[in-house]
């Protein structure tokens, strides 16, 4: 952190260097953020920034330039930390494939990963106030945002430059690499459309991610676009695992009138449905097709195969850790959409069997 004095000769006169903390208490904001405006690095927002420059003038702050040589030295580390149980990342290939990701740019630049894993998300802010206080990491990738996310607000207050895999509209404090997830929704319910499929139902995630909120919103403007009846599209939301999303598939195949087509958030339920299936005596596909959003070697090995979108979560990720990466070095900000996911076509999906209502 950069240390702050009034090294003058009002000093050698007997008066008290005026600190960092001095500067926070008057500014009402907290020490990382005074040390980043007086800095003048990103991350902060100008009126934090401007709070703490009007302060630090009314105590007459200035810089103590050895200590500051000290205080702008670099970890060369990024932080990621994870808001999920480890049990559930051993089976989620998306998890691997975006470590893979963020690795491959952090180690073109000889730049350390730090990852953490917690319980909860305020847990994580009180990582980055650890990692930010102690200099242990330059700044931070986020994943796994929320509608309201409380990340947001403590990074800009924190003043810890940040990039996120994923992102949404007038997220401008730090970079943003999002898919798009409309024309992912659109090829996926084109699909099913073109195969006779009306009664489409989706086992999402979880409700409070805001990506699912993407989600939602867009396979809706997908039933729009191909001119399906909104009415009938069921959503049942869980959280990723195979349990939830063997208890989401019973709890649709079991209702008055079951879908012909699921769609599952990930490729780790879409597994675990065919299992439902085989005990509920229904037959994928002639009875249900099933979809999954995320596609993975799972998808490939499973009976029948499952016909998924293949992402490129690694190539987000790698871009996200690049755009970080130029923040830190440079202050620049930026927002990327990716394109759309290619559909691979395989035998868990068929036409409407005759018969069989739509």
């Amino acid at each position: 952190m950069a240390a702050a004095a009034k090294d003058t000769g009002a000093e050698a006169a007997g008066q008290a260097r005026v600190t960092i903390r001095q500067v926070a208490v008057h500014a009402g904001v907290s020490e990382a953020a005074v040390s980043y405006a007086l800095n003048n690095r990103p991350g902060v927002s100008e009126q934090t920034r401007a709070r703490v420059l009007a302060a630090a003038r009314d105590l007459g702050w200035a810089p103590n330039i050895a200590a500051r040589s000290l205080g702008t030295a670099k970890a060369n580390a990024v932080g990621l930390v994870l808001v999920r149980p480890p049990r559930v990342m051993i089976v989620d290939s998306w998890f691997t494939q975006m470590l893979s990701g963020v690795e491959a740019e952090l180690n073109r630049n000889d730049i350390a990963l730090v990852l953490h894993l917690v319980d909860r998300i305020e847990d994580t802010i009180d990582v980055y106030r650890k990692w930010w206080a102690g200099r242990h990491v330059d700044g931070v990738i986020l994943t796994d945002l929320r509608k309201d996310d409380p990340r947001l607000d403590a990074l800009v207050e924190i003043g810890l430059p940040a990039a996120v895999i994923g992102g949404k509209p007038g997220l401008d404090g730090c970079s943003t690499v999002d898919a798009d997830v409309a024309g992912t929704a659109r090829a996926i319910v084109g699909y099913l459309r073109a195969l006779g499929h009306r009664t489409i139902a989706r086992v999402a995630g979880t409700e409070e991610l805001f990506h699912t909120g993407q989600r939602d919103a867009a396979y809706l403007d997908a039933l729009n676009h191909a001119g399906l009846d909104r009415d009938r599209y069921r959503v049942v939301y869980t959280n990723y695992s195979a349990v939830d999303g063997m208890r989401a598939m019973r709890e649709l195949m079991s209702g008055a009138e079951p879908p012909t087509a699921v769609v599952f958030d990930n490729d780790v339920m879409a597994a675990a449905s065919l299992k439902v299936a085989h005990e509920m005596g229904l037959s994928v596909p002639e009875d249900v097709s099933v979809v999954a959003w995320d596609d993975s070697d799972l998808c490939q090995i499973t009976v029948p195969a499952i016909t998924a979108v293949q992402q490129t979560p690694a190539l987000q990720a790698e871009l996200a850790a690049r755009a970080l990466l130029a923040t830190i070095n440079g202050g620049e900000i930026s927002h990327v959409t990716l394109q759309p996911g290619t559909l691979t076509a395989r035998e868990s999906t068929r036409p409407l069997r005759a018969g069989r209502t739509a």
